[in-house]
């Protein structure tokens, strides 16, 4: 595992990989781990945003009703970090950074121009399904705190029709860009990110 880490962090230099997924897909744990074996900074558009909200009323309406922040909001909160002065000499982990169609131009060049150009694109696969059996498997365990877009199975629902509307052209851009990673995210976490590793590798040498 050292030396496939050590290959995929030369390989990412300063630059970003960017994981998307449905709900519950584990794009925040993948990313954390992630970073931390890289020795990158992670960035979460929803944790920043939530961390947000309780300065914009609206914002907060639309995160708890398990809508897409606006366009504009999300870019006048989100894309200032990448030219963050303390951030320029480490490569980004993002997770789900520009989820809303249109949004992943304005990431590109913000990313590139500060230093961060976007390398990979990460897609944990799970079917809606198994999205909906993992907000069941939290309800009871209570393991992600009390995130106002969790209390409600049809907030859940609001959620992935975003993502399949929304941000689903996003990652179609990205295939097209030839930056997109599918990675089958069902099994242990150490199984899914064991994967990200090896397709990760597979893509720093498709050239």
């Amino acid at each position: 595992m050292d030396e496939k880490i050590a290959k995929i962090k030369e390989w990412l230099g300063t630059g970003s990989i960017n994981v998307f997924g449905l709900p519950y897909s584990g794009k925040d744990t993948v990313g954390l781990r992630l970073a931390d074996l890289l020795g990158a900074k992670f960035l979460s558009s929803g944790l920043i945003l939530r961390a947000a909200e309780s300065n914009d009323k609206d914002l907060a309406k639309d995160l708890a009703a398990g809508n897409l922040a606006p366009t504009e909001t999300f870019k006048k909160i989100i894309m200032p970090y990448f030219g963050r002065e303390e951030l320029k000499d480490f490569p980004l982990v993002l997770s789900s950074v520009g989820r809303w169609e249109g949004e992943e131009i304005d990431i590109m060049k913000a990313a590139r121009d500060g230093g961060h150009e976007i390398k990979a694109v990460v897609l944990l696969n799970i079917s809606e399904d198994e999205a909906k059996q993992r907000w069941d498997a939290a309800k009871i365990s209570g393991d992600r705190g009390e995130r106002s877009d969790d209390r409600e199975k049809r907030i859940l629902d609001n959620r992935i029709n975003e993502f399949i509307t929304k941000t689903m052209p996003v990652i179609e851009t990205y295939r097209g860009e030839g930056l997109l990673i599918p990675v089958h995210a069902i099994g242990t976490r150490d199984e899914v990110f064991n994967s990200v590793i090896d397709e990760l590798l597979k893509f720093t040498n498709k050239d």
